[in-house]
């Protein structure tokens, strides 16, 4: 099933865990740099693609500093990002160089994934980087990044580059040999297809659904330097997966983890994809971009959008929430409240309070305008269900 799986994709996304780089004796190993880097590098030479999302500049900047311990205030926090991430880039150059690779630096925010236009120029530079035989290295701007924008660990993030670029897999390298469960697990975790013992404990080898059960195991457990657990990294998994694209939690100090996976050893937990791959734009409404506001519909409309692939005319809406304008991505929720889907509203929350409840061909007489006779077009909606 991991031959199956893994062997033939070419494009991948690589998260590497602050306590894969780190030793015993400093905040950034260049050795364990060097081992992360040459593991790239043999995949890059079988015709892989791979973008690598490194965490590690506040370790590394902590280390030239002098620091004794992680920074508790966000200013002391993007000084020591500051200090650090020149030395993470000058650390992965060098041993990416070794193998006749240059390491292109990326860094993003999480505006960068809510505005479109922004999104898709990241993609762009990527795929630009992978025309001249460079391997992108992205880490979040924790420079300008506040506590209303940041991702809050790098395992979200690769999961959003995972759909930025297109990847079939995300692979999550971690101190951990994939995700723990109890030997024999519970009968209602029915999508973990196997385990085995590693380490005197039972590691999952093939979980085929990130269900509540499956989150349910998850241990969250950070350590001094890393700011996620293994709930963060199934959250990652999960957006991952339900788009279509497979995932790998694994021990990123394993030697040559990375080509012994793509060979089908196994090595660490393998997500398998959900049947259907999510289109790009899709994607993006789904899981990247941040929504404005809401609007609430009736039951039919819910029904229409659900079952029928329908759009949201503006009959069938109920209310609205918060204020966005024409473009911005929404919620949709049912006559309950539970959000079901998301997309581009044509109309402004004002507006769409206004001709809430009215058939399209009374817009125009409504507002004194009509651009569209849908309040969300079923080509900009993205189900969450």
């Amino acid at each position: 099933m991991r031959r199956g799986v893994l062997c033939g994709m070419r494009r991948l996304v690589v998260k590497v865990g602050t306590n894969v780089l780190s030793g015993p004796a400093a905040p950034l190993d260049e050795e364990r740099v060097r081992a992360v880097s040459g593991a790239v590098a043999a995949l890059v030479a079988d015709g892989r693609q791979v973008v690598l999302v490194s965490s590690g500049a506040i370790g590394a900047g902590m280390g030239e500093l002098g620091m004794q311990g992680r920074p508790r205030t966000l200013p002391a926090l993007q000084a020591a990002a500051s200090v650090g991430q020149g030395r993470l880039m000058a650390s992965y150059e060098a041993a990416l160089g070794r193998h006749g690779l240059h390491a292109g630096q990326i860094l993003l925010t999480r505006d960068d994934f809510d505005a479109r236009d922004r999104y898709l120029n990241a993609a762009n530079t990527i795929r630009q980087l992978f025309s001249l035989g460079c391997v992108p290295v992205v880490n979040e701007n924790d420079t300008v990044s506040t506590d209303e924008i940041r991702f809050g660990d790098n395992d979200q993030l690769a999961a959003l580059v995972t759909h930025l670029v297109r990847a079939e897999a995300l692979i999550l390298l971690s101190s951990v040999p994939g995700l723990y469960v109890r030997s024999p697990w519970p009968e209602a975790v029915l999508s973990v297809h196997d385990a085995r013992e590693q380490g005197g404990r039972a590691v999952a080898d093939v979980v085929g659904e990130v269900s509540q059960e499956v989150a349910a195991l998850a241990m969250d457990e950070t350590t001094p330097l890393g700011t996620g657990g293994m709930r963060s990294k199934l959250e990652a998994v999960r957006i991952a997966v339900e788009a279509g694209e497979a995932a790998v939690i694994a021990d990123g100090r394993e030697p040559d983890v990375l080509p012994r996976l793509m060979a089908g050893e196994a090595l660490g937990t393998l997500f398998l994809p959900a049947d259907v791959k999510l289109k790009s734009r899709k994607r993006w409404m789904r899981f990247a971009s941040r929504p404005r506001g809401a609007i609430v519909v009736d039951d039919g409309a819910m029904r229409a959008l659900l079952k029928k692939g329908r759009s949201l005319l503006p009959s069938g809406v109920a209310s609205v929430e918060g204020e966005f304008g024409p473009g911005d991505l929404v919620k949709i929720k049912g006559p309950g409240g539970a959000e079901f889907a998301r997309g581009l509203s044509n109309y402004s929350s004002a507006d769409v309070g206004r001709i809430k409840g009215l058939r399209s061909s009374q817009i125009e007489p409504e507002l004194g305008h009509k651009c569209y006779d849908e309040v969300v077009h079923r080509d900009n909606l993205a189900l969450l269900q």
